[in-house]
């Protein structure tokens, strides 16, 4: 199944977040399979929690990974969709935030 014009919508929305093309920095906070799949980075131990929740499944080609994937069924899972990319957006941030205070 997937959601029409779902790739649309959420490329739209991540676009208007500072810095971001689905990346932020040398990160990539996550791309998108048509209308269908959404596929997001974290690390492993916020990819378990949200895993272990029921908001995504692990990857699925790289299961052992911190990525996930996220099926679009119904219009709701847009909204979800945008959510968790904009956590993998935040966890980017503050990596990236870190990382410049460093240097």
């Amino acid at each position: 199944m997937s959601v029409r014009g779902a790739q649309e919508t959420i490329s739209s929305m991540v676009k208007t977040w500072e810095g971001v093309e689905y990346a932020t920095g040398k990160r990539e906070i996550g791309h998108i399979h048509g209308d269908n799949l959404v596929d997001i980075p974290f690390p492993k131990k916020i990819r378990d929690e949200i895993v272990q929740a029921g908001d995504a499944l692990p990857h699925h080609i790289l299961p052992e990974t911190g990525w996930v994937s996220f099926y679009l069924r119904d219009a709701g899972d847009v909204q979800k969709a945008i959510a968790l990319l904009e956590k993998s957006y935040q966890i980017a941030r503050k990596q990236k935030i870190k990382v410049e205070q460093e240097t």
